[in-house]
């Protein structure tokens, strides 16, 4: 019966600090660039765009599928630091946890 109020107490405690942590990522902001930082992408712990910067020599009539693709890329290469982000807090957060191999947290 300790065991049990133990684990359940164990449980409540994580469930605590998986909030708190999902706080803290939602606030949390990283930016990605392409083109040689010529375009830049600051995406939300949550995904969302907060701001997009483009260098005006991109400017220009017959090159617009250049800046759609460096926009894509900057994109991208923020929306895989958020990731990392998330995973390295994660990490941290369920350090020495016998967690089954492959399972994501926060479920």
């Amino acid at each position: 019966m300790k065991d049990l109020l133990g684990l359940m107490g164990k449980a409540k405690e994580m469930q605590a600090k998986f909030q708190a942590m999902q706080e803290e990522i939602a606030d949390l902001e990283a930016s990605g660039q392409a083109g040689g930082g010529m375009v830049s992408v600051t995406l939300s712990g949550k995904f969302e765009m907060k701001a997009l910067k483009i260098d005006p020599s991109l400017f220009k009539e017959n090159e617009v599928e250049i800046l759609e693709d460096l926009i894509l890329a900057a994109h991208n290469d923020a929306k895989v630091k958020v990731e990392q982000i998330m995973q390295d807090k994660t990490r941290e957060l369920t350090a020495g946890m016998p967690l089954p191999p492959g399972m994501k947290l926060p479920f």
